[in-house]
């Protein structure tokens, strides 16, 4: 439901900490459609579990945000009567994109934010899952993306906590240096943390405070 999602700023700002903290050049070097995992671009967020479940979160100008995809637990596609998943969408919608994806049946929902407020199609009464809540849990719950980017911070050295790492993203007020000195040096997998490809991808997220005029 619309109101179950936090503001566009927010679920902006947790999935591309998450993102973020993620990166790798060799990754970055990889088409969306070769990617896994959660990871950032040009065309925004994304999130693919290599499974049944795929999501992209795009800004699409200040304050407005698109966010679609699919999981498979979605009820949308296969209703009957079919629905109409861009009825009321705005002008500003990506339709090429979502009208391409339609035709591939390749998508559960679609949501918009403008104006501090999530809208999407109308649903029949009988319509009980769009995949959202399955799909969107881990950013979404700001408790689980704190605990998944607790996870990533080392807890032997001193600086911001996770929790305060994640205000100042939401804020988008949040020192590069102060998150990468705070790091793992490894990744889940034992990789080391690639610290360029980390910086780069929270500039392109724009969490970050603004530098300051020579």
């Amino acid at each position: 439901m619309p109101e179950d999602l936090p503001t566009g700023e927010a679920l902006w700002a947790r999935w591309a900490l998450l993102a973020a903290v993620g990166a790798t050049t060799e990754d970055e070097q990889r088409r969306s459609g070769y990617r896994t995992g959660v990871w950032i671009d040009a065309e925004g967020l994304h999130y693919d579990d290599a499974g049944c479940t795929w999501w992209t979160l795009s800004r699409m100008g200040e304050g407005r945000f698109v966010l679609y995809g699919e999981d498979e637990s979605s009820d949308v596609k296969w209703h009957k009567p079919p629905i109409d998943m861009l009825t009321g969408g705005p002008e500003w919608l990506p339709y090429d994109e979502l009208r391409d994806r339609l035709e591939g049946n390749e998508l559960g929902c679609v949501y918009w934010y403008e104006h501090g407020t999530w809208a999407r199609a109308p649903y029949p009464a009988d319509l009980r899952d769009d995949g959202l809540d399955c799909g969107m849990s881990d950013f979404v719950d700001r408790a689980r993306a704190l605990s998944d980017l607790s996870d990533r911070v080392d807890g032997s050295t001193d600086g911001p906590s996770a929790d305060t790492l994640l205000a100042a993203a939401e804020a988008h007020r949040l020192e590069p240096g102060q998150l990468l000195e705070r790091l793992r040096p490894t990744g889940p997998d034992g990789e080391p943390l690639d610290l360029p490809a980390v910086a780069r991808a929270l500039a392109l997220a724009g969490l970050t405070v603004p530098a300051a005029a020579p």
